[in-house]
């Protein structure tokens, strides 16, 4: 105890991300929306990390593709959109607009300042004119249903035009206005990433018009949403929060204030889970293994890891930029990485042996097992990719 408040310890945390991130294999779920509204977001940037993330936690892993895509792009459960820190996740799409009122606005307003900052500086047409394009491509993207930049210029022969980027610096370039107009739309919450015009695996999506919500409150929506992360992810700290929301911490502390979190003691030091949440929690049913795909959101959570994730094993699971790569899981804690070779093979190797052992070991084995099943004749390549994953796919 500390203060008066209690203390959740490692061992507590880990039995609380095994049920609450649907890992322990009791607690898998039904679809692929129970995996998105437990986790309240799935990371979006790799396309396969979706798949790989939802294929890890349900029951029926045989029918993650199929489902998935169905939740995605028939019945529209779940959406790919922008959200915390200028990041494509996908999320339930009853959070859409939770999402963009919270985080998604004040990103949106920097990014149309900046196009048009840039179009300007490289004597491209103004906002009058911007304001208009954006305006038919949309009337097109509406007829169409789904379209890909290529079939919107078509439409809309402007889309085309190009200008100069950092004009006379080391990292001049040239855009085309499609490309940066179309992000724009997505971050403003106007357009979402429809089906991709490849496999589960592919990173060439068509756009669509993103579906209808309510505009929120700023401040309420950052309260909801910390609100749902906190229980699918306290206790967490302060750091953690800004984090992964990518807030100022005057918004975090105003959100925690607003849901009334409740204040715990962690090894790190002050953390917080919602109001009545601080009491002990279950344990799994038994010991459990997972194998998580690059940048899964359980992963990625926290900004502290070191209740689980060991310091040293760091540099061979995250890349330069500190994008986590493909992990092995025993009982809440990463024991190593694994890789999927040219012939379909899943491999992996644990980096920390203590607390492993035969039974660790058959449980890993078996989950690579049920991973190749589904997966199937489909190759993934992590988009970021990190030392072992490299050394184990070679």
């Amino acid at each position: 105890m500390s203060d008066g408040r209690r203390h959740i310890g490692t061992v507590e945390r880990r039995d609380r991300l095994a049920s609450r991130q649907r890992l322990a294999g009791e607690v898998r779920a039904g679809s692929p929306e129970e995996v998105a509204g437990s986790l309240i977001a799935l990371h979006g940037t790799d396309p396969a990390t979706v798949y790989l993330a939802v294929g890890a936690r349900l029951a029926d892993a045989a029918k993650t593709v199929g489902e998935t895509e169905r939740a995605l792009y028939e019945d529209g459960t779940l959406v790919r959109m922008h959200g915390m820190r200028h990041t494509v996740f996908v999320f339930p799409t009853e959070l859409t607009a939770v999402v963009h009122a919270s985080t998604g606005l004040a990103v949106a307003a920097r990014e149309r300042a900046s196009l048009l900052r840039q179009m300007a500086a490289a004597g491209a047409p103004d906002a009058a004119w911007l304001t208009e394009v954006e305006e038919s491509a949309l009337a097109a993207l509406a007829r169409r249903g789904q379209a890909t930049a290529a079939e919107l210029a078509r439409d809309e022969p402007r889309l085309k035009e190009q200008f100069v980027y950092a004009a006379g610096k080391s990292y001049e370039g040239v855009h085309t206005v499609s490309t940066r107009l179309l992000k724009v739309l997505g971050v403003e919450g106007r357009v979402v990433r429809g089906r991709p015009t490849g496999s589960w695996t592919s990173s060439r999506f068509r756009w669509a018009p993103a579906p209808g919500h309510p505009g929120l409150e700023a401040a309420g929506a950052q309260a909801e949403l910390l609100r749902g992360w906190l229980a699918a992810c306290g206790p967490a700290t302060e750091d953690d929060l800004k984090w992964w929301t990518g807030w100022r911490v005057t918004e975090v502390r105003r959100a925690l204030a607003a849901i009334g979190a409740q204040a715990v003691s962690l090894d790190e030091g002050t953390g917080y889970v919602v109001a009545g949440d601080a009491g002990p929690a279950a344990g799994p049913a038994g010991p459990w293994a997972a194998l998580l795909p690059a940048l899964d959101p359980t992963a990625m959570a926290w900004q502290h890891r070191d209740w689980y994730l060991a310091l040293e094993l760091r540099p061979m699971l995250f890349d330069r930029s500190g994008n986590v790569g493909p992990t092995v899981w025993w009982n809440g804690r990463v024991i190593g990485g694994w890789a999927q070779r040219a012939d379909g093979e899943i491999v992996w190797r644990i980096l920390e042996s203590e607390g492993t052992g035969r039974e660790a070991e058959a449980a890993i084995a078996a989950e690579a097992e049920r991973l190749r099943a589904w997966v199937g004749t489909t190759r993934v390549t992590p988009r970021f990719r990190t030392p072992l994953e490299r050394e184990l796919s070679a």
